[in-house]
Protein backbone atom coordinates (compact mmCIF):
# COMPACT_ATOMS: atom_id res chain seq x y z
CA UNK A 1 0.00 0.00 0.00
CA UNK A 2 1.23 3.01 -0.81
CA UNK A 3 1.57 6.75 0.79
CA UNK A 4 -0.87 9.47 0.25
CA UNK A 5 -0.61 11.48 -3.06
CA UNK A 6 -2.50 12.74 -5.62
CA UNK A 7 -4.60 10.01 -6.33
CA UNK A 8 -4.99 8.67 -2.66
CA UNK A 9 -6.20 9.39 0.72
CA UNK A 10 -6.21 7.05 3.94
CA UNK A 11 -9.09 7.81 7.00
CA UNK A 12 -9.43 5.83 10.14
CA UNK A 13 -12.37 4.03 10.69
CA UNK A 14 -13.06 6.85 13.30
CA UNK A 15 -13.99 9.15 10.40
CA UNK A 16 -16.90 7.49 10.16
CA UNK A 17 -17.68 6.02 12.97
CA UNK A 18 -19.39 6.77 16.61
CA UNK A 19 -19.18 10.35 17.90
CA UNK A 20 -16.05 11.43 16.07
CA UNK A 21 -17.68 10.64 13.12
CA UNK A 22 -16.78 13.83 10.91
CA UNK A 23 -18.86 13.01 7.19
CA UNK A 24 -18.80 16.72 6.44
CA UNK A 25 -14.92 16.12 5.94
CA UNK A 26 -15.04 12.96 3.67
CA UNK A 27 -17.63 14.69 1.91
CA UNK A 28 -15.20 17.71 1.16
CA UNK A 29 -12.50 14.77 0.50
CA UNK A 30 -14.99 13.37 -2.12
CA UNK A 31 -15.56 16.51 -4.03
CA UNK A 32 -11.64 16.84 -4.29
CA UNK A 33 -10.88 13.97 -5.88
CA UNK A 34 -13.95 14.40 -8.18
CA UNK A 35 -12.87 18.01 -9.19
CA UNK A 36 -9.38 16.53 -9.74
CA UNK A 37 -8.42 13.32 -12.05
CA UNK A 38 -10.42 10.97 -9.31
CA UNK A 39 -8.83 8.65 -6.82
CA UNK A 40 -9.23 6.57 -3.98
CA UNK A 41 -10.00 6.83 -0.38
CA UNK A 42 -8.77 3.99 2.27
CA UNK A 43 -11.68 4.22 5.18
CA UNK A 44 -9.69 2.01 8.13
CA UNK A 45 -5.99 2.93 8.32
CA UNK A 46 -4.75 4.72 11.08
CA UNK A 47 -2.79 8.30 10.85
CA UNK A 48 1.26 6.91 9.67
CA UNK A 49 0.33 3.59 8.80
CA UNK A 50 0.06 1.70 5.70
CA UNK A 51 -2.35 -1.33 6.67
CA UNK A 52 -5.21 -1.36 8.70
CA UNK A 53 -4.54 -2.81 12.39
CA UNK A 54 -4.50 -6.33 12.56
CA UNK A 55 -7.72 -8.69 12.83
CA UNK A 56 -9.92 -5.24 12.20
CA UNK A 57 -13.37 -6.24 10.84
CA UNK A 58 -15.55 -3.19 9.28
CA UNK A 59 -19.07 -2.81 11.31
CA UNK A 60 -21.84 -4.34 8.91
CA UNK A 61 -23.06 -1.95 6.45
CA UNK A 62 -21.07 1.20 6.69
CA UNK A 63 -20.30 0.86 2.71
CA UNK A 64 -24.09 1.56 2.03
CA UNK A 65 -24.10 4.28 4.89
CA UNK A 66 -20.88 6.02 3.20
CA UNK A 67 -22.68 6.01 0.25
CA UNK A 68 -26.10 7.41 1.14
CA UNK A 69 -24.30 9.94 3.56
CA UNK A 70 -22.22 10.95 1.05
CA UNK A 71 -24.85 11.10 -1.68
CA UNK A 72 -26.83 13.77 1.13
CA UNK A 73 -23.69 15.55 1.27
CA UNK A 74 -22.13 16.26 -2.17
CA UNK A 75 -22.97 17.43 -5.55
CA UNK A 76 -21.71 15.53 -9.04
CA UNK A 77 -19.72 13.00 -7.17
CA UNK A 78 -19.94 9.42 -8.20
CA UNK A 79 -18.18 6.60 -6.13
CA UNK A 80 -17.77 3.00 -5.30
CA UNK A 81 -16.83 0.91 -2.29
CA UNK A 82 -15.11 -2.38 -1.95
CA UNK A 83 -14.48 -4.20 1.20
CA UNK A 84 -10.56 -5.36 1.36
CA UNK A 85 -7.94 -7.04 3.55
CA UNK A 86 -4.63 -5.83 4.39
CA UNK A 87 -2.16 -8.89 4.80
CA UNK A 88 -2.12 -9.19 8.37
CA UNK A 89 -6.04 -10.12 8.04
CA UNK A 90 -7.49 -6.26 8.97
CA UNK A 91 -10.56 -5.20 6.76
CA UNK A 92 -10.65 -1.56 5.50
CA UNK A 93 -12.69 -0.29 3.03
CA UNK A 94 -11.48 1.47 -0.43
CA UNK A 95 -13.73 3.97 -1.84
CA UNK A 96 -13.25 4.74 -5.38
CA UNK A 97 -14.18 8.74 -6.44
CA UNK A 98 -14.45 8.80 -10.24
CA UNK A 99 -13.33 11.78 -11.95
CA UNK A 100 -16.46 14.05 -12.52
CA UNK A 101 -17.83 15.73 -16.22
CA UNK A 102 -19.74 18.30 -14.44
CA UNK A 103 -18.19 20.47 -11.56
CA UNK A 104 -18.49 18.80 -8.35
CA UNK A 105 -19.65 20.72 -4.72
CA UNK A 106 -21.26 19.96 -1.39
CA UNK A 107 -24.77 20.59 -0.49
CA UNK A 108 -23.94 24.12 0.86
CA UNK A 109 -21.93 25.17 -2.57
CA UNK A 110 -18.42 24.51 -1.47
CA UNK A 111 -15.99 23.85 -3.90
CA UNK A 112 -12.47 22.06 -3.14
CA UNK A 113 -10.20 20.29 -5.79
CA UNK A 114 -6.73 18.13 -5.38
CA UNK A 115 -3.67 19.33 -5.44
CA UNK A 116 -0.40 16.45 -4.64
CA UNK A 117 -1.88 15.46 -1.57
CA UNK A 118 -3.73 18.39 -0.33
CA UNK A 119 -7.08 19.64 -0.22
CA UNK A 120 -7.37 23.35 -1.35
CA UNK A 121 -10.74 25.49 -1.04
CA UNK A 122 -11.26 26.65 -4.92
CA UNK A 123 -13.10 30.53 -4.48
CA UNK A 124 -13.65 33.82 -6.67
CA UNK A 125 -12.02 33.30 -9.88
CA UNK A 126 -11.13 29.74 -9.58
CA UNK A 127 -14.83 28.36 -9.08
CA UNK A 128 -15.62 30.05 -12.73
CA UNK A 129 -12.45 28.71 -14.08
CA UNK A 130 -13.83 24.96 -12.57
CA UNK A 131 -17.21 25.78 -14.31
CA UNK A 132 -15.66 26.68 -17.64
CA UNK A 133 -13.36 23.80 -17.71
CA UNK A 134 -15.94 21.18 -16.32
CA UNK A 135 -19.12 21.44 -19.44
CA UNK A 136 -20.37 18.36 -19.08
CA UNK A 137 -18.80 17.36 -22.44
CA UNK A 138 -15.58 18.50 -23.22
CA UNK A 139 -14.67 21.03 -26.32
CA UNK A 140 -12.64 18.52 -28.06
CA UNK A 141 -15.65 15.66 -28.84
CA UNK A 142 -18.10 18.82 -29.78
CA UNK A 143 -19.11 18.48 -33.23
CA UNK A 144 -19.63 22.34 -33.48
CA UNK A 145 -19.09 22.99 -37.07
CA UNK A 146 -21.11 19.78 -38.23
CA UNK A 147 -18.72 18.59 -40.95
CA UNK A 148 -19.18 14.60 -42.32
CA UNK A 149 -16.75 12.45 -41.03
CA UNK A 150 -15.73 11.33 -44.28
CA UNK A 151 -14.84 15.25 -44.61
CA UNK A 152 -11.27 14.74 -43.32
CA UNK A 153 -7.91 15.76 -45.32
CA UNK A 154 -7.28 12.21 -46.91
CA UNK A 155 -3.27 12.93 -46.90
CA UNK A 156 -3.33 14.15 -42.85
CA UNK A 157 -5.46 11.34 -41.96
CA UNK A 158 -3.65 8.77 -44.13
CA UNK A 159 -0.09 10.18 -42.42
CA UNK A 160 -2.60 9.79 -39.03
CA UNK A 161 -3.26 6.25 -39.64
CA UNK A 162 0.17 5.33 -40.16
CA UNK A 163 1.77 6.65 -37.75
CA UNK A 164 -0.38 5.15 -35.09
CA UNK A 165 -0.17 1.63 -35.91
CA UNK A 166 3.65 2.34 -36.31
CA UNK A 167 3.91 3.17 -32.61
CA UNK A 168 4.80 1.15 -29.96
CA UNK A 169 2.67 2.61 -27.38
CA UNK A 170 -0.70 1.49 -29.23
CA UNK A 171 -2.30 -1.83 -28.25
CA UNK A 172 -1.86 -4.40 -31.22
CA UNK A 173 -5.92 -4.32 -30.66
CA UNK A 174 -6.00 -0.97 -31.66
CA UNK A 175 -3.93 -1.44 -34.50
CA UNK A 176 -6.19 -3.79 -36.18
CA UNK A 177 -8.90 -1.61 -36.48
CA UNK A 178 -10.11 -0.25 -39.81
CA UNK A 179 -9.31 2.91 -40.42
CA UNK A 180 -12.99 4.12 -39.66
CA UNK A 181 -12.64 2.45 -36.23
CA UNK A 182 -9.48 4.56 -35.80
CA UNK A 183 -11.39 7.65 -36.20
CA UNK A 184 -14.05 6.71 -33.53
CA UNK A 185 -11.71 5.39 -31.14
CA UNK A 186 -9.64 8.35 -30.44
CA UNK A 187 -12.71 10.55 -30.37
CA UNK A 188 -12.07 12.41 -33.99
CA UNK A 189 -15.93 11.75 -34.89
CA UNK A 190 -18.91 11.49 -33.27
CA UNK A 191 -22.50 11.01 -34.50
CA UNK A 192 -21.24 10.93 -38.23
CA UNK A 193 -19.44 14.55 -37.70
CA UNK A 194 -15.72 15.32 -37.27
CA UNK A 195 -15.51 16.67 -33.14
CA UNK A 196 -13.22 19.65 -32.91
CA UNK A 197 -10.58 17.32 -32.20
CA UNK A 198 -10.95 15.29 -35.51
CA UNK A 199 -10.94 18.98 -37.41
CA UNK A 200 -7.67 19.81 -35.72
CA UNK A 201 -6.18 16.62 -36.04
CA UNK A 202 -7.60 15.05 -39.48
CA UNK A 203 -9.53 17.61 -40.70
CA UNK A 204 -9.22 20.51 -43.63
CA UNK A 205 -7.39 23.34 -43.87
CA UNK A 206 -10.66 25.34 -44.19
CA UNK A 207 -12.49 23.20 -41.37
CA UNK A 208 -9.84 24.09 -39.12
CA UNK A 209 -9.46 28.13 -39.79
CA UNK A 210 -13.51 28.09 -39.01
CA UNK A 211 -13.08 26.69 -35.33
CA UNK A 212 -11.95 30.13 -34.27
CA UNK A 213 -9.44 28.69 -31.75
CA UNK A 214 -7.09 26.99 -33.75
CA UNK A 215 -3.84 27.40 -32.85
CA UNK A 216 -1.54 30.23 -34.50
CA UNK A 217 2.18 30.07 -33.65
CA UNK A 218 4.51 33.43 -34.18
CA UNK A 219 7.99 33.77 -33.96
CA UNK A 220 9.55 36.50 -33.17
CA UNK A 221 13.25 37.26 -32.78
CA UNK A 222 14.65 40.65 -31.37
CA UNK A 223 18.07 42.02 -31.07
CA UNK A 224 19.69 43.52 -28.14
CA UNK A 225 18.15 46.59 -28.36
CA UNK A 226 15.00 44.87 -28.06
CA UNK A 227 14.33 46.14 -32.00
CA UNK A 228 12.10 43.10 -33.78
CA UNK A 229 14.68 41.70 -36.51
CA UNK A 230 12.47 38.33 -37.50
CA UNK A 231 9.60 36.95 -38.11
CA UNK A 232 7.97 33.39 -38.84
CA UNK A 233 4.61 33.09 -38.56
CA UNK A 234 2.26 29.80 -38.76
CA UNK A 235 -1.16 31.54 -39.14
CA UNK A 236 -3.26 29.71 -42.29
CA UNK A 237 -4.38 26.93 -40.14
CA UNK A 238 -2.44 24.51 -42.67
CA UNK A 239 -0.95 22.54 -40.08
CA UNK A 240 -1.84 20.18 -37.51
CA UNK A 241 -1.11 21.14 -33.97
CA UNK A 242 1.32 17.65 -34.59
CA UNK A 243 3.06 19.17 -37.86
CA UNK A 244 3.58 22.55 -36.26
CA UNK A 245 5.96 21.22 -33.28
CA UNK A 246 8.04 19.59 -36.42
CA UNK A 247 7.53 22.70 -38.08
CA UNK A 248 8.59 25.25 -35.80
CA UNK A 249 11.60 23.23 -35.12
CA UNK A 250 13.08 22.71 -38.66
CA UNK A 251 12.06 26.38 -40.21
CA UNK A 252 13.42 28.22 -37.40
CA UNK A 253 17.05 28.83 -38.11
CA UNK A 254 18.40 30.17 -34.94
CA UNK A 255 17.68 27.07 -33.84
CA UNK A 256 20.71 25.04 -35.36
CA UNK A 257 23.01 27.32 -33.38
CA UNK A 258 25.34 25.65 -31.22
CA UNK A 259 28.14 26.64 -28.88
CA UNK A 260 31.78 24.98 -28.76
CA UNK A 261 33.49 24.04 -25.72
CA UNK A 262 36.57 22.44 -24.47
CA UNK A 263 36.53 18.88 -23.44
CA UNK A 264 40.51 17.91 -22.77
CA UNK A 265 42.38 17.92 -25.60
CA UNK A 266 39.25 18.06 -28.02
CA UNK A 267 36.44 20.08 -28.53
CA UNK A 268 32.53 19.50 -28.11
CA UNK A 269 29.32 21.24 -29.70
CA UNK A 270 25.88 21.66 -27.69
CA UNK A 271 23.27 23.78 -28.64
CA UNK A 272 22.16 27.15 -27.90
CA UNK A 273 18.64 25.60 -26.98
CA UNK A 274 17.78 21.78 -26.93
CA UNK A 275 15.73 19.91 -28.99
CA UNK A 276 14.39 18.21 -26.88
CA UNK A 277 13.69 21.50 -24.93
CA UNK A 278 12.20 23.22 -27.71
CA UNK A 279 9.49 20.62 -28.84
CA UNK A 280 8.75 19.71 -24.97
CA UNK A 281 7.77 23.78 -24.79
CA UNK A 282 5.90 23.52 -28.21
CA UNK A 283 3.60 19.95 -26.96
CA UNK A 284 2.85 21.89 -23.87
CA UNK A 285 1.94 24.85 -25.38
CA UNK A 286 -0.45 23.09 -27.76
CA UNK A 287 -1.67 19.90 -25.46
CA UNK A 288 -2.48 22.21 -22.73
CA UNK A 289 -3.86 25.23 -24.06
CA UNK A 290 -8.00 26.65 -23.79
CA UNK A 291 -8.93 26.09 -26.79
CA UNK A 292 -12.44 27.51 -25.86
CA UNK A 293 -9.97 30.83 -25.20
CA UNK A 294 -8.98 33.16 -28.45
CA UNK A 295 -4.89 34.08 -28.58
CA UNK A 296 -2.03 32.92 -30.48
CA UNK A 297 1.15 31.52 -29.03
CA UNK A 298 4.26 33.36 -29.51
CA UNK A 299 7.88 32.33 -29.55
CA UNK A 300 10.44 35.56 -28.32
CA UNK A 301 13.87 34.49 -29.22
CA UNK A 302 15.68 37.41 -27.24
CA UNK A 303 19.37 37.82 -27.05
CA UNK A 304 19.81 35.85 -23.88
CA UNK A 305 16.69 33.60 -23.65
CA UNK A 306 13.80 32.05 -25.36
CA UNK A 307 9.84 32.72 -24.21
CA UNK A 308 6.88 30.86 -24.88
CA UNK A 309 4.05 32.64 -24.44
CA UNK A 310 0.30 30.86 -24.39
CA UNK A 311 -2.73 32.96 -24.10
CA UNK A 312 -4.93 31.46 -20.83
CA UNK A 313 -4.07 30.32 -17.57
CA UNK A 314 -2.45 27.41 -16.07
CA UNK A 315 -5.39 23.81 -15.98
CA UNK A 316 -6.82 24.42 -12.39
CA UNK A 317 -4.53 23.01 -9.95
CA UNK A 318 -1.27 23.84 -11.54
CA UNK A 319 0.67 26.39 -10.57
CA UNK A 320 4.15 27.79 -10.88
CA UNK A 321 5.16 26.32 -7.54
CA UNK A 322 4.36 23.01 -8.09
CA UNK A 323 4.36 22.03 -12.18
CA UNK A 324 6.81 19.25 -10.74
CA UNK A 325 4.57 17.92 -9.01
CA UNK A 326 1.11 18.22 -10.48
CA UNK A 327 -0.29 16.03 -13.48
CA UNK A 328 -3.61 18.12 -14.93
CA UNK A 329 -4.28 17.25 -18.65
CA UNK A 330 -7.07 20.01 -19.41
CA UNK A 331 -7.19 18.23 -23.15
CA UNK A 332 -7.34 14.43 -22.53
CA UNK A 333 -8.35 13.38 -25.50
CA UNK A 334 -5.53 15.27 -27.43
CA UNK A 335 -3.28 14.64 -25.12
CA UNK A 336 -3.43 10.84 -25.52
CA UNK A 337 -3.29 11.42 -29.34
CA UNK A 338 0.25 12.91 -28.87
CA UNK A 339 1.02 10.21 -26.26
CA UNK A 340 0.21 7.63 -28.93
CA UNK A 341 1.65 9.12 -31.51
CA UNK A 342 5.32 9.18 -29.61
CA UNK A 343 4.92 12.83 -28.68
CA UNK A 344 4.68 13.59 -25.06
CA UNK A 345 4.71 11.39 -21.94
CA UNK A 346 0.83 10.87 -20.89
CA UNK A 347 1.64 11.29 -17.30
CA UNK A 348 2.85 15.45 -17.54
CA UNK A 349 6.52 14.58 -17.21
CA UNK A 350 7.56 17.32 -19.50
CA UNK A 351 8.72 20.00 -16.94
CA UNK A 352 10.72 17.25 -15.43
CA UNK A 353 12.50 16.41 -18.77
CA UNK A 354 12.98 20.02 -19.25
CA UNK A 355 14.81 20.19 -16.18
CA UNK A 356 16.87 17.19 -16.68
CA UNK A 357 18.13 18.48 -19.87
CA UNK A 358 19.03 21.94 -18.98
CA UNK A 359 20.38 21.05 -15.45
CA UNK A 360 22.69 18.42 -17.03
CA UNK A 361 24.15 21.41 -19.54
CA UNK A 362 24.83 23.26 -16.75
CA UNK A 363 21.90 25.95 -17.65
CA UNK A 364 19.25 27.55 -15.12
CA UNK A 365 16.05 25.75 -14.92
CA UNK A 366 13.00 27.13 -16.71
CA UNK A 367 11.30 29.83 -15.30
CA UNK A 368 7.53 29.42 -15.32
CA UNK A 369 5.21 32.54 -15.32
CA UNK A 370 1.32 33.02 -14.72
CA UNK A 371 -0.16 36.69 -15.60
CA UNK A 372 -3.50 37.82 -15.95
CA UNK A 373 -4.35 36.53 -19.54
CA UNK A 374 -1.29 34.43 -20.28
CA UNK A 375 1.23 31.62 -19.46
CA UNK A 376 4.74 32.24 -19.74
CA UNK A 377 8.25 29.95 -20.33
CA UNK A 378 11.16 31.10 -20.03
CA UNK A 379 14.41 29.38 -20.78
CA UNK A 380 18.11 30.96 -20.50
CA UNK A 381 20.90 30.39 -22.83
CA UNK A 382 23.89 31.06 -21.26
CA UNK A 383 25.51 28.15 -19.27
CA UNK A 384 26.21 28.92 -15.79
CA UNK A 385 29.16 26.21 -15.30
CA UNK A 386 30.85 24.54 -18.23
CA UNK A 387 32.63 21.71 -16.09
CA UNK A 388 28.89 20.81 -14.80
CA UNK A 389 28.75 19.29 -18.34
CA UNK A 390 31.15 16.55 -18.00
CA UNK A 391 30.90 15.96 -14.38
CA UNK A 392 27.03 15.09 -14.60
CA UNK A 393 28.34 13.01 -18.03
CA UNK A 394 30.70 11.43 -15.76
CA UNK A 395 28.53 10.69 -12.81
CA UNK A 396 25.57 9.33 -14.50
CA UNK A 397 28.18 6.96 -16.57
CA UNK A 398 29.27 5.51 -13.26
CA UNK A 399 26.29 5.08 -11.42
CA UNK A 400 22.84 5.32 -13.96
CA UNK A 401 21.24 7.95 -12.08
CA UNK A 402 17.33 8.06 -12.74
CA UNK A 403 15.53 11.58 -13.75
CA UNK A 404 15.51 12.89 -10.09
CA UNK A 405 18.72 11.91 -8.95
CA UNK A 406 20.30 13.70 -12.07
CA UNK A 407 18.18 16.69 -11.56
CA UNK A 408 18.93 16.91 -7.80
CA UNK A 409 22.94 16.81 -8.30
CA UNK A 410 22.55 18.87 -11.57
CA UNK A 411 21.31 21.57 -8.91
CA UNK A 412 24.16 20.73 -6.04
CA UNK A 413 26.61 21.46 -8.95
CA UNK A 414 25.39 24.39 -9.84
CA UNK A 415 25.01 26.31 -6.33
CA UNK A 416 27.89 24.46 -4.88
CA UNK A 417 25.98 23.13 -1.49
CA UNK A 418 22.32 23.75 -0.43
CA UNK A 419 20.88 23.68 3.13
CA UNK A 420 17.19 21.05 3.07
CA UNK A 421 14.67 24.26 2.78
CA UNK A 422 17.03 25.82 0.17
CA UNK A 423 16.77 22.63 -1.98
CA UNK A 424 13.21 21.82 -1.41
CA UNK A 425 12.18 25.40 -2.24
CA UNK A 426 13.94 25.01 -5.96
CA UNK A 427 12.62 21.30 -6.47
CA UNK A 428 8.79 22.76 -5.47
CA UNK A 429 8.68 20.81 -2.26
CA UNK A 430 6.09 21.55 0.89
CA UNK A 431 7.87 19.46 3.19
CA UNK A 432 11.66 19.18 3.64
CA UNK A 433 10.36 15.19 4.18
CA UNK A 434 10.07 14.91 0.06
CA UNK A 435 13.43 15.48 -0.62
CA UNK A 436 14.50 11.32 0.18
CA UNK A 437 12.83 10.25 -2.96
CA UNK A 438 14.35 13.22 -4.88
CA UNK A 439 18.26 12.02 -3.34
CA UNK A 440 17.75 8.51 -4.25
CA UNK A 441 20.87 6.90 -3.88
CA UNK A 442 23.18 10.15 -4.40
CA UNK A 443 23.91 9.83 -0.31
CA UNK A 444 24.47 6.47 -0.37
CA UNK A 445 26.46 5.93 -3.21
CA UNK A 446 28.71 8.80 -2.14
CA UNK A 447 28.15 11.49 -4.50
CA UNK A 448 26.45 13.61 -2.24
CA UNK A 449 27.62 14.51 1.66
CA UNK A 450 25.49 16.54 4.13
CA UNK A 451 26.56 18.66 7.40
CA UNK A 452 24.13 19.81 10.17
CA UNK A 453 20.98 18.10 11.08
CA UNK A 454 16.94 18.66 10.52
CA UNK A 455 16.50 22.20 8.57
CA UNK A 456 19.64 23.50 8.88
CA UNK A 457 21.10 20.05 7.28
CA UNK A 458 23.41 21.62 4.22
CA UNK A 459 23.97 18.66 1.37
CA UNK A 460 27.13 19.59 -0.94
CA UNK A 461 28.67 17.39 -4.21
CA UNK A 462 31.22 14.88 -2.80
CA UNK A 463 34.80 16.33 -3.11
CA UNK A 464 36.66 13.68 -3.09
CA UNK A 465 34.56 12.72 -6.17
CA UNK A 466 35.26 15.85 -7.34
CA UNK A 467 39.06 14.88 -7.60
CA UNK A 468 38.06 11.14 -8.72
CA UNK A 469 36.11 12.18 -11.65
CA UNK A 470 39.04 15.00 -12.93
CA UNK A 471 36.12 17.75 -12.26
CA UNK A 472 38.24 20.63 -11.66
CA UNK A 473 36.27 23.84 -9.92
CA UNK A 474 37.22 26.72 -8.51
CA UNK A 475 37.79 26.99 -4.61
CA UNK A 476 34.98 28.68 -2.48
CA UNK A 477 34.01 29.20 0.61
CA UNK A 478 30.73 28.25 0.49
CA UNK A 479 30.79 25.03 2.57
CA UNK A 480 32.96 27.06 5.20
CA UNK A 481 32.68 26.33 8.56
CA UNK A 482 30.53 28.72 11.05
CA UNK A 483 33.32 29.12 13.17
CA UNK A 484 35.51 30.14 10.38
CA UNK A 485 33.13 32.32 8.99
CA UNK A 486 32.70 34.49 12.09
CA UNK A 487 36.57 34.70 12.41
CA UNK A 488 37.32 36.15 9.14
CA UNK A 489 34.34 38.80 10.16
CA UNK A 490 36.28 40.01 12.95
CA UNK A 491 39.41 40.02 11.06
CA UNK A 492 37.32 42.26 8.28
CA UNK A 493 35.64 44.19 11.11
CA UNK A 494 39.10 45.55 12.70
CA UNK A 495 40.39 46.60 9.23
CA UNK A 496 37.46 48.03 8.46
CA UNK A 497 34.90 49.31 11.08
CA UNK A 498 31.75 50.39 11.07
CA UNK A 499 30.55 48.63 7.85
CA UNK A 500 27.44 47.92 6.29
CA UNK A 501 26.47 44.23 5.61
CA UNK A 502 26.84 44.80 1.84
CA UNK A 503 30.25 45.99 2.00
CA UNK A 504 31.36 43.17 4.49
CA UNK A 505 29.23 40.48 2.92
CA UNK A 506 31.15 41.90 -0.29
CA UNK A 507 34.67 41.33 1.18
CA UNK A 508 34.84 38.75 3.27
CA UNK A 509 32.70 35.53 0.94
CA UNK A 510 30.53 37.37 -1.74
CA UNK A 511 29.33 33.25 -3.03
CA UNK A 512 27.53 32.96 0.12
CA UNK A 513 24.05 33.79 0.60
CA UNK A 514 23.36 36.78 2.60
CA UNK A 515 21.34 35.37 4.85
CA UNK A 516 24.34 32.96 6.67
CA UNK A 517 26.35 36.45 6.72
CA UNK A 518 23.84 38.04 8.84
CA UNK A 519 23.23 35.29 10.30
CA UNK A 520 26.96 35.15 11.42
CA UNK A 521 26.67 38.35 12.28
CA UNK A 522 23.76 38.04 15.16
CA UNK A 523 25.43 35.32 16.94
CA UNK A 524 28.54 37.81 17.29
CA UNK A 525 26.59 40.54 18.36
CA UNK A 526 25.18 37.56 21.10
CA UNK A 527 28.61 36.76 22.11
CA UNK A 528 29.66 40.11 22.55
CA UNK A 529 32.01 40.43 20.18
CA UNK A 530 30.68 43.02 17.67
CA UNK A 531 28.21 45.87 18.36
CA UNK A 532 26.18 47.66 15.61
CA UNK A 533 24.46 51.40 14.96
CA UNK A 534 21.87 52.36 13.16
CA UNK A 535 18.19 50.36 11.89
CA UNK A 536 17.77 48.43 9.16
CA UNK A 537 20.14 49.03 5.92
CA UNK A 538 21.82 51.79 7.87
CA UNK A 539 22.67 49.40 10.16
CA UNK A 540 26.57 49.47 10.46
CA UNK A 541 28.89 46.96 12.54
CA UNK A 542 32.39 47.27 14.64
CA UNK A 543 34.43 45.17 16.92
CA UNK A 544 34.12 45.69 20.79
CA UNK A 545 37.09 47.58 21.73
Amino acid sequence: MTAESQYLDLKSLRTVTGKTADWPELAKDCVCFANARGGKILIGIEDGQTESPTGQILPAGLAEKIMKRIGELTVNVTLSTQIRVSDNGGEYLEITVARSNAPASTTDGRFYLRIADNCKPLVGSDIQRLLDERNAQPWETLTTLKVPRKQVDTDKFSRFVTDIRASDRVKTSVKEKSDPELLDHYLLAADGFLTNLGILCVGRRQDRAMLGTAPVIQFLKFDENHQKVNKIVWDDYSLTPMELIEAVWQEIPDFREQYELPAGLFRTTLAVYDEVVVRELMVNALVHRPYTQRGDIFLNLRTDCLEVVNPGLLPLGVTPRNVLHTTVRRNEHLARVFHDLKLMEREGSGFDRMYEVLLSQARPVPELREGPDRVEVIIRKRILKPEIIEFISKADQTWQLNQRERITLGLLAQHESLTARELSALLELDEIAGLSSWMGRLQKIGVVQQKGKTQATRYFVNPHLLRKLDFTQSTTLSLIEPYRLKALILEDLRRYPDSAISDIHHRVAPELDRHRMKQALEILIKDGLIVFSGEKRWRRYSTVD
